[in-house]
């Protein structure tokens, strides 16, 4: 099993920035993909940007330019820096890690952009 707690969610202005970080423990030896996923009020989780274990990283549309997604292997740790928010970003973020085909979640952070 894998457990995965987030972190640095909150309430920021419109054109501000955030960092969110996500930990994983447990069994964390062979976990591939980390990454990020988001659901606003109302709407579908979406990704928001993912990261390989060798650092290849791919991210939504919605949020290319203004987000970058970093992990540190030692730390079973991943990161998403997120620039230039948006109230169209306000949302709960979820950290998932995916071990051997198997996905595992956090509990989620609220993310709110005011604009």
């Amino acid at each position: 099993q894998v457990q995965l707690v987030e972190s640095g969610g909150g309430l920021v202005q419109a054109g501000g920035s955030l960092k969110l970080s996500c930990a994983a423990s447990g069994s964390t030896s062979l976990i591939n993909i980390m990454g990020w996923y988001r659901q606003a009020p109302g709407k579908q989780r979406e990704l928001v940007a993912e990261i390989t274990f060798y650092g290849s990283g791919n991210y939504a549309d919605s949020v290319k330019g203004r987000a970058t997604i970093s992990r540190d292997n030692a730390k079973n740790t991943v990161y998403l820096q997120m620039n230039s928010l948006k109230a169209e970003d306000t949302a709960v973020y979820y950290c998932y890690a995916q071990r051997r085909l198997q996905d595992y979640w956090g509990q989620g952070t609220q993310v709110t952009v005011s604009s």
